[in-house]
Parts: C-alpha cells; sequence; structure tokens
C-alpha cells in the first residue's frame, strides 16, 4: 500500500486523466495524502501550453523532488519534452498516463477490472472520449504527447456517461483535444450521434461539449446544431477555436480549416439556436502575421461576436515547425494582443449587459467566493448567485433565477 500525492496542471483533458489515475490508484489499495513529504510518491500532471507554463512547470518538479521520496511526471510536457526534465537534472520517472498506476509500486499495482469508474469533481462529471486529433498544426506541441485520434466505441462513452450520473453527476464535461474529430478513425464522424444517445440517458443533467476544432465541427455543423436544438440537456455551447481570421496565416498554421468555415459553422448555429454561446480562441503575434492579418482577426472577432475568447500571444515551442520561424518582436506581440483583449471585453461584455432582465434556469455548479454559488444558464453562461444559503442553494440544484447585473465576464441573478 502506497500513500500518493497528486497535483494536476493544465485543461479539463488532464484533469480527467488525474481522477482515472487515482480511481486505479484507489482500487488497489493506495490512499492519497494532501502533503508531497508525506507521501511515498508525488505525481504531476503536467502542462505544456505557452512557455511561462513549460517554466512553471520544470520549477515545480525540482520542488516536488526535495520534497517526496519518488517522483512520476506524466501529462503533455512529460510526455513531448521529457528530455527538459533530464536537462534539469530532475530526478523522476517520465511516464505516460496509463503507466502511471502500474509504476507507483513498481508494476505491483493491479489493473483496473472491467468495471466503468466514474470521473467525478463534485457535482462535475469529467468524460474524455477519445484521446489524440487529426490536426498537425505547425505550433503545437500537444500533438506529439497525445498522437492521432483514438475514438472508443459510442456505447462504452455512453456507458462511462451514464456510470457518472449514477454517481452523482449532474454536469457532464465531454472532453478531447478535439471532440470534433471523435470517430474520423471509425470512418466515421460521430459526435453528434455520441451526444444524442448520453442525451437519452435518464437523469436530470446537463451536457457541456469540448473543444471541437472548426475543421471536424464544419462537415457536421448542420447535424450537431440540430442535436443541440433537440436536446435541453445539452449547453448550447461551442467552443470552436478559429486562432486566426487570416487564411493566409491559418495556411501557416496547418490549420486545416478557412475562416469561411469558421463564419458558416457560426451561421448554421445561428440559424437553429436562439440563444446559444459561441466559444473561441485566437493566437496573437504568429510569425507570419502582418499588420493587415490581425486586422482581419479583429474584424472576424466584431463579425462572430463571441461571448467566450480565449487571446493568447504565440509562443514557440520546440521541436515544432514554427519555432524555426522568425519570431515578431515581443513588443508588437503585446501591442497586438493589448488591442484584441480591450475588444474582447467589450464584446463580451455587451453580451452579458444584453442579459440584464431576463430570467434562465439554471445550474448552480460549485461554491464561489463567500456565500456565493457559480450557475451555468442553457447557454453555459456563468451566473452568480449570492447570498445562497438565503436561498438553500448547493452544487447540484437547479433554480430559476433573474439576471439583476453583470461584470464583463458573468453575471449576477436572483431566484424566482
Amino acid at each position: 500500500m502506497a500513500r500518493y500525492h497528486i497535483e494536476t496542471y493544465g485543461c479539463t483533458s488532464n484533469r480527467g486523466e488525474s481522477r482515472q489515475i487515482e480511481s486505479a490508484l484507489r482500487d488497489a489499495g493506495h490512499y492519497r495524502v494532501d502533503s508531497p513529504a508525506a507521501a511515498d510518491v508525488a505525481i504531476m500532471n503536467t502542462c505544456t501550453v505557452v512557455e511561462k507554463t513549460e517554466r512553471n512547470m520544470l520549477r515545480r518538479a525540482k520542488e516536488l523532488e526535495q520534497e517526496t521520496a519518488d517522483l512520476v511526471v506524466t501529462g503533455c510536457m512529460a510526455l513531448a519534452q521529457g528530455d527538459l526534465f533530464r536537462e534539469e537534472d530532475v530526478d523522476a520517472q517520465i511516464l505516460h498516463w496509463d503507466d502511471v498506476p502500474p509504476a507507483v509500486t513498481n508494476g505491483e499495482c493491479p489493473t483496473p477490472g472491467p468495471g466503468v469508474e466514474p470521473v467525478l469533481d463534485g457535482v462535475v462529471g469529467i468524460l474524455p472520449i477519445a484521446r489524440g486529433c487529426m490536426s498537425d498544426c505547425s505550433y503545437c506541441i500537444t500533438k506529439q504527447a497525445t498522437g492521432k485520434i483514438d475514438s472508443p466505441p459510442i456505447e462504452e462513452n455512453v456507458e462511462k456517461a451514464r456510470a457518472l450520473v449514477h454517481a452523482g453527476a449532474k454536469e457532464l464535461r465531454i472532453t478531447g483535444q478535439d471532440t470534433g474529430v471523435y470517430g474520423w478513425d471509425r470512418g466515421e464522424r460521430q459526435l453528434h450521434t455520441l451526444l444524442d444517445r448520453i442525451c437519452d440517458i435518464d437523469g436530470d443533467f446537463r451536457v457541456r461539449v469540448g473543444m471541437a476544432n472548426p475543421k471536424g465541427v464544419h462537415g457536421i455543423r448542420e447535424e450537431l446544431a440540430q442535436v443541440f436544438d433537440a436536446n435541453e440537456k445539452l449547453y448550447n455551447f461551442l467552443h470552436a477555436p478559429v486562432q486566426s481570421g487570416s487564411d493566409s496565416v491559418l495556411g501557416d498554421m496547418r490549420r486545416q480549416h478557412q475562416v469561411s468555415e469558421y463564419v458558416e459553422v457560426c451561421e448554421t448555429f445561428d440559424s437553429l439556436l436562439d440563444y446559444w454561446t459561441l466559444s473561441t480562441d485566437f493566437i496573437v503575434g504568429f510569425p507570419t502575421e502582418t499588420d493587415a492579418d490581425h486586422r482581419q482577426s479583429l474584424a472576424l472577432l466584431r463579425e462572430t461576436r463571441p461571448e467566450k475568447i480565449n487571446v493568447t500571444r504565440f509562443s514557440k515551442r520546440p521541436g515544432t515547425d514554427a519555432a524555426e520561424m522568425k519570431g515578431l518582436g515581443g513588443t508588437l506581440k503585446k501591442e497586438r494582443s493589448k488591442e484584441m483583449s480591450e475588444l474582447k471585453r467589450t464584446v463580451v461584455g455587451e453580451a452579458y449587459e444584453a442579459m440584464v432582465g431576463t430570467t434562465h434556469e439554471v445550474l448552480v455548479v460549485e461554491p464561489g467566493t463567500g456565500d456565493s454559488v457559480k450557475c451555468r444558464d442553457e447557454a453555459y453562461r456563468q451566473i452568480i448567485v449570492q447570498n445562497a444559503s438565503e436561498y438553500g442553494l448547493e452544487p447540484g440544484d437547479f433554480c430559476e433565477v433573474r439576471v439583476t447585473g453583470h461584470q464583463t465576464m458573468y453575471a449576477f441573478g436572483e431566484p424566482v
């Protein structure tokens, strides 16, 4: 029996991997401790999105190495850049997610049984439906860790979702490196079919779809939007990262989609859904991005008006083709990032301002600051209810709220 300490960094998919690691360890009789100093082994599930994150991962690995008897490093940075930990003389095992449980006790940890193991975080169930993607983006290092898309059968994912609901999940988060290409390795794009099946599961719960690149969504946009329209359990929320408003830059990024395809996805959802949330990402300052390209990105943001926007300055990732390109100056990238971030605040703020006075059914997802709770409406927009104890609201509850005010990135509401 081993005492383990685990730390997770990065996206929802990483959190799901960590829950699966913990599930296997618990099944084998191991148990978690909060302090690395009290653990027989510390597990660090890493992220490698940008250079700053990479530096933080190396720093934390060195700290953990000094605090615990044995260190295991896994996750995207470990798999894509394992040599960096060795170059920094970090004494750790660099392992794939699946190899962590057996390694904790030198291979003596039994393999989890055939049953479906729920992965719960409060009332949120995390369901990774596939691993890997079909893209070959010139700037992305994560692909080196995850590989090509590997899609389990629909029935297998439906059973995992059913187990999560039976275990108490009120919100299912469908995750993956690119959910839009689920099923491509099986010869058919199946995301819309999978979502339809999951929504047929008995129970009162909601489903959020994770990141889906525009190219994968474009080919099934009609079918996907129809599934959203037909199922109240599905949050009307789509995360389709466009990354640039310039086809020239998208080509250099090897993003596979064109701006027009992204716009067509938005138009299709607009035509079928009266109220929905578009989430997207922009990379600012890619090496080949000109001022005109940047202006095209700003114009696209104004045209499609996503309600959630992630703005990232380009950062060279070792081992990628984009790392060999001559980069733009840091000052220029900072200026462009600032300009886009200001526009982002305007667009998102206007979306939340328009919600004031409207009424929505929400799911209480998690505690907020003080005596408040964080809720999600039917389009996955965040609504904060203050003085939650007065209304008896706890995570997992459904209630109807009237929006009374807003900040830039969220709204305030009162139960009615």
